[in-house]
């Protein structure tokens, strides 16, 4: 018989408020008439689509997962209108993801939240540290090698 993980374990007490987070997000997206949308869709696919669009071969791999992930997901956001392609203007062959208005006014709640949540933190544990948990999840979060630059 295996012996079951500790409850309070780190890495259980991360994946719980990891998962209260996903659970508020999910919430506040259905309060914005967005219930079809996935917090990590949205946490993943919206932040680098902000500055303009781009190609699912540029996407892919600044979000970590394979072309046919990305094309698939970005599919299923279009048809819930979060995203649409476009002509590449450079290149007529090529399409550009985007950012429709809708997920425009996604990513505004997105935003909105992780800045509350992030408050909510620093109400509890205090500025400093809260700023240390920060930091201490974003050095875990690079050792892990799957740091990469972080939204917001």
């Amino acid at each position: 018989m295996s012996e079951p993980t500790a409850p309070s374990s780190a890495a259980v007490l991360l994946y719980r408020l990891t998962r209260a987070t996903s659970v508020r997000l999910a919430t506040e997206f259905a309060a914005a008439g967005m219930p079809d949308l996935h917090p990590r869709h949205a946490l993943q696919f919206f932040p680098p689509l902000v500055g303009g669009g781009q190609r699912i071969s540029e996407l892919a791999p600044r979000i970590g997962v394979t072309r046919q992930a990305t094309a698939q997901v970005v599919g299923t956001l279009e048809r819930g209108g979060y995203l649409v392609r476009v002509a590449d203007l450079t290149d007529r062959r090529a399409r550009l993801v985007c950012l429709t208005d809708r997920g425009r006014a996604a990513f505004a709640v997105l935003r909105d939240s992780m800045i509350a949540v992030e408050q909510d933190w620093a109400s509890a544990l205090g500025p400093g540290r809260a700023a240390e948990f920060r930091d201490m999840l974003a050095l875990l979060l690079n050792e892990s090698g799957h740091g990469g630059p972080l939204p917001g």
